[in-house]
């Protein structure tokens, strides 16, 4: 189970000499490392929650599970990068996600552009990356990662039974702390601390462990335009490119719907 003193140990193991903040219960641990950020807090701050009653993912949706029974984890970057390399900390998060539960839970763990992991068809967790800009700097990047670890068919609403699973479910070694550990672990390992390179660095893990490369998709993109077509590729700051049929789309954010089945 995770408590301040299992939290400090994982951290300290990947390597991470910055604060450490533990909550039993709070509303969102990427909003109390917004907070903590704008106050000035070092980079590598990690907030964990053994709860969360207000956990937000993409798109407005709420992040909800029992006490305890999954990972939730911000951890606050602070690049020299660009605003437009932003949504690059998405993919990063997730193939360090993905890697530690290979690591420390024994499941294979796929990525979804841009946000979910995987297993199967069902999703494990997601990614929520969140930005603060200062003119044309990145004041902070704030990542958050929620993980589904100690659940049973039975803990999801009935509605969510089919598409999520969890760790256990899977079969896989139920170890919060360790997965914490190997996550933060693989997170600054990917990221090397302000070297530069990032998304070229990561583009390669990325996609080999992205399910949605080569599939035929619709996404759905924040201005509401739709784009249907063939994910070919991921562009320089981690983008989807989509062939359609009047050419290659560029695609930097939205709702990602697979058509037709893994190969």
């Amino acid at each position: 189970m995770l408590t301040e003193h299992t939290v400090a140990a994982a951290a300290r193991a990947a390597g991470i000499v910055a604060p450490i903040h533990f909550a039993e219960v709070t509303g969102s641990t990427n909003s109390d490392a917004m907070a903590l950020a704008a106050q000035g807090a070092p980079e590598w701050t990690v907030v964990v929650a053994a709860k969360q009653e207000a956990g937000r993912g993409r798109l407005g949706r709420t992040w909800v599970a029992p006490s305890g029974s999954s990972l939730h984890v911000s951890v606050i970057l602070r690049p020299s990068a660009d605003p437009a390399d932003g949504p690059v900390f998405s993919l990063v998060a997730a193939v360090a996600a993905a890697e530690a539960c290979g690591v420390a839970c024994g499941v294979d763990v796929r990525c979804k552009w841009p946000n979910d992991l995987l297993v199967g068809n069902r999703k494990l967790g997601g990614i929520l990356a969140e930005a603060s800009v200062e003119g044309t700097r990145l004041r902070a990047v704030v990542v958050g990662t929620g993980i589904n670890v100690h659940q049973r068919e039975e803990d999801f609403p009935a509605g969510l039974r089919a598409p999520a699973t969890s760790i256990a479910i899977e079969g896989g070694r139920a170890d919060i702390p360790g997965l914490l550990q190997a996550y933060l672990g693989a997170l600054r390992r990917l990221c090397e601390e302000g070297a530069p390179g990032l998304a070229e660095r990561v583009a390669g893990p990325y996609r080999e462990r992205c399910e949605t490369l080569g599939r035929t998709v619709e996404v759905s993109t924040g201005s509401g335009a739709q784009v249907r077509g063939r994910a070919v590729d991921l562009g320089p700051r981690g983008e989807l490119v989509v062939e359609t049929a009047s050419g290659r789309r560029t695609v930097t954010s939205g709702e990602v719907v697979h058509l037709d089945p893994a190969s």
